[in-house]
């Protein structure tokens, strides 16, 4: 028995999700997670190597209780503003002129995909996937696979996803510190779409939207693969932020009544409901009524899903997508969340994105906080490295196959 760990590093919380892969059969379960407030980072960037090892250390330690495992190493998510996604393209010969056709062959996937990504890169940078859009023969596109296709070129559109090296570095210096290796790095809205997504919604065009504390990250999949990644500086935190200055109260109550009562639909608000603050410096006691809450928090949403759309519009042609708008991340939480982006996005077709059931404890990871967690575990079961993290005491109960989508195939070769 294989054991994977994914490691969700937020501004707000870090998240851990153990799972166990049965060698024989394919089969994966999680195991254990385990959810520890976040130190450290502010944006989504690490500020403070000390606290967040800390903070990871306490994640991992708790998740290896629950599971009853010891860990060694994880995958790692990484997003946010320094992500960088763009489009390529390659093309090489398969066949030479006065030479009889010959099919295409594996060296030749190899050498377009070298074509593509011939790109040039400052030297801050560093290519984190590859993903393969489409393969064109003789001016024939739409092929997934052209091995053993007859042709005399052969092209290749590809999505090319970087990232900042000093971030990667940075977290693979918390990580180390906290005692364990990593074994790769994804990014979080591939992971989140691996663990939320369906075949259908890949294929005919979707957005997936990860609503962090931090930043805003998504995604858009058009015919199973990405054609644009991109992150918005605003989360939920500036939301808390707002709350505050406009009640005059601290943050962490801000942010309490932001998790118990907060809604950015109006309709969704029951006009005479009213909230109780506790008034500070002797103050007494204040109250008012929750559509005053919605006021403040409901122009945020709309603001930061107006910069999501405006971004997809700036660096897509896309004008119809036919699939869905999934929503991930702590956000996504929030009475009303679907109401605000159906409105911004002129679309019914917004759903919640919550990780599919893999058995263990299915309770525990289910909601769209868990996305990026769930599919590091997901996205990595085919890259399982050499050194195994091994199970303590406890056995393995019933298990659930972790389903392998179109779009599942092309993480296999992430890592």
């Amino acid at each position: 028995m294989n054991v994977i760990v994914g490691l969700d590093i937020g501004t707000s919380n870090i998240r851990v999700a153990i799972g166990e892969l049965d060698e024989e059969n394919g089969k994966l379960r999680i195991a254990g997670t385990a959810c520890e407030k976040s130190v450290g980072l502010r944006f989504g960037n690490i500020v403070n190597i000390e606290a967040t090892s800390s903070a990871i250390k306490n994640a991992i330690e708790n998740a290896e209780q629950n599971a009853g495992i010891d860990v060694h190493s994880c995958y790692v998510s990484i997003g946010g503003e320094q992500i960088e996604g763009l489009n390529a393209k390659g093309k090489v010969a398969v066949s030479t002129k006065g030479k009889s056709l010959r099919c295409v062959n594996q060296d030749d996937i190899k050498r377009v995909r070298e074509s593509a990504t011939a790109i040039q890169m400052t030297l801050d940078r560093d290519m984190l996937h590859v993903i393969t859009q489409d393969y064109i023969v003789d001016n024939v596109a739409g092929i997934k696979d052209p091995i053993n296709q007859l042709g005399v070129c052969l092209e290749a559109a590809v999505h090319i996803v970087t990232a900042s090296r000093t971030t990667i570095q940075n977290i693979a210096n918390c990580v180390t510190k906290a005692g364990y290796e990593m074994d790769g790095v994804m990014l979080k809205t591939l992971a989140c779409t691996t663990a939320v997504t369906n075949d259908d919604e890949c294929e005919l065009g979707s957005i997936l939207i990860d609503l962090g504390a931090g930043t805003t990250d998504f995604l858009v999949l058009v015919d199973g693969a990405p054609v644009c990644t991109a992150s918005v500086p605003f989360g939920g935190n500036i939301v808390t932020n707002d709350i505050a200055l406009c009640k005059g109260i601290t943050v962490s109550e801000a942010e309490n009544l932001k998790l118990e009562y907060g809604c950015c639909w109006m309709d969704n608000v029951n006009p005479d409901a009213t909230i109780t603050i506790a008034g500070l410096g002797g103050r007494a006691p204040e109250e008012f009524y929750q559509t005053e809450l919605c006021e403040i928090i409901a122009p945020r949403i709309e603001e930061i899903f107006q910069q999501v759309l405006d971004k997809i519009l700036e660096k897509t042609t896309l004008t119809q997508l036919s699939g869905n708008i999934i929503l991930t991340g702590g956000g996504a939480n929030m009475n009303g969340i679907i109401e605000m982006a159906q409105s911004v996005f002129q679309t019914s077709a917004v759903r919640i994105g919550v990780p599919e059931k893999l058995g263990g404890i299915e309770d525990d990871y289910a909601g769209p906080e868990w996305a990026t967690a769930i599919g590091l575990v997901i996205g990595s079961k085919n890259n399982v490295p050499h050194r195994e993290n091994r199970r303590k005491v406890r056995k393995s109960s019933s298990e659930k196959s972790a389903k392998d989508s179109v779009f599942k195939k092309f993480i296999r070769s992430l890592f």
